[in-house]
């Protein structure tokens, strides 16, 4: 344990750490990004649609107002009532508004991360209640990097609200010879200004938020050599365990191979390196099939099992390279070689005859 301490975390997360972190919901996320996203849309609705708004809200106010007088509320329903149908035109009013901002703040998340829904960071975890887990979480650099942005949203804001407003300070004092009509109109074009330049601001601010906190989570993602070798190990298995399976694997194909050699019909050599195990019976088999194949060491010992069996054995160095390259254990031998392997076939015929006779 304290060795895998001791290591530092050098190494780019892998694949399958890093869809572990998303499904629990660790992902690089900016929420400035949502929020622009937001007030753009706000503004786009109330910079093409704000006269309609603006209208609609002005004709329910004048004749909700209007009729004051005529209004009865006598009990707790008719108040229900009147509440219900105030707050449900103004809601038709501003759907336009909060259908915008809801597009815009699902789609602000979803271009970062994609569609992405975890109830890992909903769950109760005892270590969040620990005191020093709180303070080093207080005292972090993502902690003092969202100070040092929230300061920065006040500065700017507040010092673009100031600079537009500034601008336009001479023609406050007209106002007061206007009507409400323009006063809301200046009211508007000012506002409008400001968020127009607040958004600007903000979107510089979002995309080196981005950038952060995607440097942020990678730093967190960051993996130690142990911690991949042992992630390899779980994945795939261990290198060592594996090659003992494999070595046990080879040596019962080696063991079945050999039991085959003694049914063989003949055994092809070069005469030293390869030697290939034939076996061919024309009542059952359409071709003839390789028992056994092998070279070096596994041709020296199919050769001695071909000999303690009394297996015939052909010097044929074409045929025995053809063979090894050219047919697996357990397949029929190709066309092409008929003809070569009838050759020796017939010749190991002819001395079984003659052993016979």
């Amino acid at each position: 344990m304290g060795k895998d301490n001791d290591q530092e975390k050098t190494e780019p997360a892998t694949s399958k750490k890093r869809e572990e972190a998303r499904n629990k919901g660790q992902v690089a996320v900016s929420r400035e990004i949502p929020s622009v996203m937001i007030l753009l849309s706000a503004l786009g609705v109330f910079l093409f649609g704000g006269g309609w708004i603006f209208s609609q809200m002005s004709g329910f106010m004048a004749g909700y107002f209007g009729g004051l007088h005529t209004l009865h509320i006598d009990d707790l329903q008719t108040a229900r009532s009147l509440l219900a149908s105030i707050f449900g035109r103004v809601g038709i009013i501003l759907a336009p508004v909060m259908l915008a901002v809801l597009i815009a703040g699902v789609a602000g998340n979803v271009i970062q991360v994609g569609w992405l829904f975890s109830t890992e960071t909903l769950q109760p975890k005892l270590e969040k209640l620990n005191p020093l887990t709180g303070i080093k979480r207080m005292l972090s650099l993502k902690t003092f990097m969202e100070t040092v942005k929230s300061a920065a949203k006040v500065v700017l804001v507040g010092s673009l609200a100031y600079v537009v407003v500034n601008s336009r300070l001479d023609d406050i004092p007209g106002l007061m010879q206007s009507d409400v009509a323009e006063i809301v109109s200046f009211v508007g074009q000012v506002s409008l200004r400001i968020a127009f330049y607040i958004c600007l601001a903000l979107i510089v601010l979002a995309v080196a938020d981005y950038t952060f906190q995607h440097w942020q989570h990678e730093k967190e993602l960051r993996m130690t050599k142990q911690e991949i070798k042992d992630e390899a190990r779980q994945t795939m298995g261990d290198p060592k365990v594996k090659a003992k399976i494999k070595r046990l694997q080879r040596e019962m194909s080696m063991q079945r191979m050999m039991q085959a050699v003694p049914k063989a019909d003949v055994v092809i050599t070069n005469p030293t390196r390869l030697a290939v195990a034939v076996r061919f019976d024309p009542d059952t088999m359409d071709a003839p099939m390789v028992l056994a194949k092998g070279a070096g060491h596994m041709a020296r010992r199919i050769r001695e099992a071909a000999a303690e069996h009394q297996i015939p054995m052909v010097e044929q160095k074409p045929l025995a390279r053809a063979l090894f390259k050219s047919v697996e254990i357990g397949q029929f031998i190709p066309v092409d070689l008929y003809r070569a392997l009838a050759e020796v076939l017939a010749y190991v015929y002819s001395l079984r005859g003659k052993r016979q006779a």
